[in-house]
């Protein structure tokens, strides 16, 4: 089984709202910083927001004011939430427990 598997991508149009969702399989998860990051077009990996061992959440600018990251250390899961999406957000989005990757979730904002 794959131990980090993201979900919930897909297109939307700008000023959308997607939700991304991560679940751990057979990871401690609540002891772990997690984190979510994207990789732009042609762009290097990039942090989006993360949540740090000591429960503090963290956005890069750019998210800020529009997404929300949570957990839910019961079910294993961190989600994403983002709004007012604009076409600057066209990414792969990847989810980080720990130290472990997922294979990402493509999202794609058209005008």
């Amino acid at each position: 089984q794959v131990p980090v598997v993201e979900s919930g991508g897909g297109a939307v149009h700008s000023g959308g709202s997607l939700r991304l969702s991560c679940t751990a399989h057979g990871i401690f998860f609540s002891d772990k910083a997690v984190h979510w990051y994207r990789q732009r077009p042609r762009k290097q990996r990039e942090v989006v927001a993360y949540i740090r061992k000591s429960g503090e959440t963290i956005y890069a600018e750019f998210a800020k004011d529009r997404f929300i990251i949570s957990r839910d250390n019961a079910k294993n899961t961190l989600d994403l939430q983002m709004g007012n999406l604009t076409p600057e957000d066209t990414a792969r989005y990847y989810c980080l427990i720990g130290e472990t990757w997922g294979q990402g979730t493509q999202v794609t904002v058209t005008v």
